[in-house]
């Protein structure tokens, strides 16, 4: 070799270290939160990476390094983050890690180091994981507290299925100051069914993820490198014919100076890459040969026992990789390849038998010793080495072992490719229920189980299915109930029919008085109230609680508690509901269940509501998303929170601080049935503002118009609303009095009283409407309203406000909602009585209810209301000239316009005024409404006419 195999300048690629710099100086202000970078194999990403971080660390950043490898993808979850956990913990002590998170955080973390002690034992499995990565983004955003942080991971196109879940939460929601996120990936090695593409995908649409493309090094470029490397500047022709062979790839510019420029072209980049080894020493190439087989990064330790070489003879047999600069030395005294792409050509030229015989020596080693891998790595290399050596029996006692491994870590869609690897080799191991000490039922059962926690609905009801084939429930009917019970939560999450049936073919299984029973009476009794079932519902909350208290089950206890609050609630008796959900809060604190807590508080926000109390129950809610987020919650009771948060915000008239609510939480992925929840909030806002195109695609994803049987009492009541307030607002009376007939006839008793009065009030505005057309059926169905509201319960000032607007006293309820703080309803009762006030020849009244109307349909921006107000008011001649526009401007909205005037973008204006840009957004729209105009230019022409900006 005639110099350096590598540079030790850095060649070109000032362009993307610039936009690199520019994505953290915007993360330093929370606009941006991960870059991702892609680039061919041999491209150079580490090295740019390493550069930028570098840099970055000069100036004061704090940078952690986290990496996928190969085995990541059968079961080591989390690699990368345990990787940098690992390197903060060397650099700060466990114990001042701990200090950055909630207390008893770091138990969490303790499922991935054994430094942070003892992990969880709570139990909670389902959101066991969401609760890690809350913990993971809070100790990101403390670090950033201090000072800049970047957390750097590469290749992550070898990510498990965890890490990638990971990454992709922390991308939706690492938006604090100062902290940022690069990954690397190979974008050739991303097929079309590769795991990362839906992965991508999904990030291209998260605000703040920029993603970099590397591209190959130009002619001058690899001109410079060659100057680097050679020490020399190389003759014109020879660097062409680098340049030509090396298609502008540093790597194998690298590889081809190695083996001389005139050298005999190979016939593949692996040749070119095996050319460098193949001119080590043999004794190096065979060692590298054994190190190839455990993986790009091999502890000393391990490679000496596994290699037979004693410390002196294996350091003599590498010294001549590390010259070469084929092997590194990194921490730990541990070795790496170069660039992966080395250790794959080398493993790739391994025989058949020798790539066996290597990954069993390896197994055997590491299975005497399980300190010669990093700690808690040694159940997932067993794992993948007895795989890999063809060994069936070791293979499923390691891979049962690694499953067990990856519940502890929340890694439960690892653990279910592990099981299903159990399951495969299942046949060809004799005795293998003896080997894991469990039968062929109970692996299927563990894997529904962790399909169930990792949300993969699909599998998890192949396995539930494929155990009860197995099971006679007249031998094993404790069994076979709780697989049911499974079964039945599975078709939940589908919204799929026959839950109900499965529970109470469960419920019959179960012996009389057993703490089975309680569980199955809690789960049914529950499904019965979302039905409003209340009276069957009730009995069997009854014997629940009995069976609860007498074995001492607390918890259970809890959920019982409040199923039989959700009763209440839907009987419109809040106080009574308020305090049995405060009960259950209680038990939970005592028995130190976040569950409890936040499905507790949850409740409580929704019961406020129907009080009225919207003050209280958006402090609640505020407090309560936050203890949700603490407790790793987020994606469950957090999300059931964050939807009664935005429906606070939405009565309330703050609209757009709802719709923030909602995509925020429509960000994390929440479940099928919170997910439907938010978007009724945001179909509703936009029905409101007349945004009929958003307002179809949201009613499709909904599916209020698919022809299916809604089980839920809150399903059929509001998705029938929605529908009944498409048709009114695309003009089709008659179409919304069909939806009106259908639902009387389907409507369930005694129903929750607040949703009840909501759509008879709804249900007199499509009579009022569809009267002089049909008079005949709008007479029917106000008959049929009229015997469903003497069934109705009138507890509570909302529920007696909905009731005086069905009834039609509506300046009653105008006052009414007036008390209550909501904007839209009392603009909807003012329009109403104003047109009873005018259809009796009062106009002056009319006049004076518009007038009042009027603003507070203006500043929700509710066009379609605005455009009834307006239109009455021109009948009845009411409405005087309107407000000067600077007296309808905020403060704030001048500011903005007078950026806007200056030709200004959205980001600009953030930037200079330090507010996010999609507030921006809605202050520009607030400005065009209140304007009269519909473009910026428009905007910017009408405050130089008017004036606005003089001052």
């Amino acid at each position: 070799m005639r110099g350096r195999s590598v540079s030790p300048v850095f060649v070109g690629r000032e362009e993307e270290l610039a936009a690199l710099s520019e994505s953290f100086g915007e993360a330093k202000k929370g606009f941006v939160t991960a870059v991702l970078l892609g680039g061919e194999a041999g491209v150079g990403k580490t090295r740019l990476v390493q550069r930028f971080a570098d840099q970055r660390a000069a100036d004061g950043a704090h940078v952690l390094f986290g990496g996928c490898v190969e085995l990541s993808t059968e079961g080591l979850a989390y690699a990368p983050f345990t990787a940098a956990l690992r390197q903060l913990v060397r650099e700060q002590g466990p114990a001042a890690v701990t200090g950055l998170l909630p207390d008893g955080a770091e138990r969490d973390l303790a499922r991935l180091l054994p430094e942070f002690g003892e992990p969880n034992g709570d139990g909670e499995t389902d959101t066991g994981r969401a609760r890690l990565f809350e913990q993971f983004l809070t100790l990101l955003e403390r670090l950033a507290d201090s000072r800049p942080t970047i957390l750097v991971i590469e290749d992550i196109h070898w990510a498990d299925r965890s890490s990638r879940d990971l990454i992709a939460f922390l991308s939706r929601n690492l938006h604090a100051p100062q902290v940022m996120m690069v990954m690397t990936y190979r974008s050739d090695d991303l097929h079309r069914q590769h795991p990362l593409r839906p992965v991508l995908a999904e990030l291209g649409r998260v605000n703040g993820v920029h993603r970099l493309d590397l591209p190959r090094l130009s002619r001058d470029e690899v001109a410079q490198q060659m100057t680097a490397i050679l020490g020399k500047a190389s003759e014109y022709g020879a660097v062409d014919q680098v340049y030509e062979r090396s298609e502008g790839i540093p790597l194998f510019v690298e590889a081809l100076l190695e083996c001389g420029v005139d050298c005999t072209f190979p016939e593949s980049m692996q040749d070119l890459i095996l050319g460098t080894v193949e001119r080590l020493p043999e004794e190096t190439q065979r060692v590298l040969r054994v190190a190839a087989a455990g993986g790009n990064r091999v502890g000393h330790a391990l490679l000496a026992a596994v290699s037979g070489l004693s410390d002196v003879e294996l350091e003599s047999a590498l010294r001549p990789a590390i010259a070469r600069n084929v092997l590194q030395i990194a921490d730990n005294r541990a070795y790496v390849f170069r660039h992966s792409l080395i250790r794959e050509a080398v493993h790739d030229e391994l025989l058949p038998g020798e790539h066996q015989r290597l990954h069993a020596r390896f197994a055997e080693e590491i299975s005497k010793d399980r300190g010669l891998v990093p700690p808690g790595r040694a159940a997932v290399e067993l794992a993948h080495h007895w795989y890999g050596a063809r060994d069936d029996r070791w293979a499923l006692i390691s891979a049962w072992e690694a499953a067990q491994k990856s519940f502890k870590a929340y890694a439960y869609t690892e653990a279910v490719q592990l099981l299903e690897r159990v399951l495969m080799l299942w046949v060809r191991v004799p005795d293998a229920a003896g080997l894991i000490g469990a039968d062929h039922t109970a692996v299927l059962e563990r894997a529904s189980e962790a399909a169930n926690a990792g949300g993969d609905v699909d599998r998890g009801l192949k396995f539930v299915k494929a155990a009860l084939a197995q099971l006679d429930e007249a031998e094993e009917p404790e069994r076979v109930a709780q697989l049911i019970k499974r079964k039945a939560a599975f078709r939940n999450s589908k919204n799929q029919t026959g839950v109900i049936d499965d529970l109470r073919h469960a419920l019959q299984l179960v012996s009389e008085d057993s703490p089975d029973r309680a569980e199955v009476v809690m789960t049914l009794s529950r499904h019965l109230m979302l039905r409003g079932q209340i009276e069957e519902a009730g009995g069997l909350i009854a014997e629940g609680l009995r069976l609860a208290r007498q074995y001492g089950d607390r918890c259970l206890e809890g959920d019982l508690l409040m199923n039989q609050a959700l009763g209440h609630s839907l009987n419109g008796e809040t106080e009574k509901t308020i305090a049995l959900n405060e009960q259950a809060a209680r038990i939970g604190r005592e028995e130190r269940s976040p569950r409890l807590i936040t499905r507790a508080l949850g409740n409580n926000i929704d019961a406020l509501l129907d009080m009225g109390r919207e003050d209280e129950a958006l402090r609640l809610a505020e407090d309560g998303y936050g203890i949700a987020k603490q407790y790793g919650r987020l994606r469950g009771s957090g999300l059931f929170i964050a939807n009664n948060w935005a429906e606070s915000l939405e009565v309330l008239g703050r609209w757009d601080e709802a719709i923030e609510i909602v995509e925020s939480a429509l960000s994390h992925g929440p479940v099928l049935r919170h997910r439907l929840a938010l978007l009724r909030v945001h179909a509703d806002i936009a029905m409101a503002r007349g945004e009929l195109q958003l307002v179809e695609a949201l009613l499709a994803e909904i599916g209020v118009f698919k022809d299916h049987q809604e089980e839920f009492v809150q399903d059929l009541v509001n998705n029938a609303r929605l529908r009944i307030g498409w048709r009114l607002a695309t003009g089709e009376p008659a179409a919304a009095l069909d939806e009106a007939e259908r639902v009387l006839a389907r409507f369930r008793q005694p129903s929750k009283a607040m949703l009840g009065w909501r759509l008879l009030a709804l249900l007199r505005v499509v009579c009022d409407a569809a009267q002089d057309a049909e008079p005949a059926r709008t007479g029917a169905v106000r008959r049929h309203a009229a015997e469903v509201a003497a069934e109705l319960t009138v507890i509570g000032p909302v529920v007696e406000a909905y009731r005086l607007s069905y009834s039609g006293d509506f300046d009653a309820a105008a006052a009414a909602w007036e008390r209550l703080r909501r904007p839209h309803n009392r603009a909807k009762a003012l329009l109403r009585a104003a047109g009873h006030a005018a259809a009796g020849g009062d106009r002056e009244g009319a006049a004076t209810r518009l007038k009042a109307a009027l603003p507070l349909a203006q500043a929700l921006r509710a066009a379609p209301l605005v455009a009834d107000i307006e239109a009455l008011s021109r009948r009845v001649g009411g409405l005087q000239p309107g407000q000067e526009p600077s007296e309808l401007l905020t403060p704030r909205e001048l500011e903005v316009l007078r950026l806007v005037t200056q030709g200004r973008t959205n980001r600009d204006i953030a930037a200079e005024l330090f507010i996010s840009a999609k507030t921006v957004s809605v202050h520009v729209s607030n400005i065009l409404a209140k304007l009269g105009v519909t473009t910026r230019g428009e905007a910017a022409a009408a405050a130089h006419r008017l004036s606005l900006l003089s001052s």
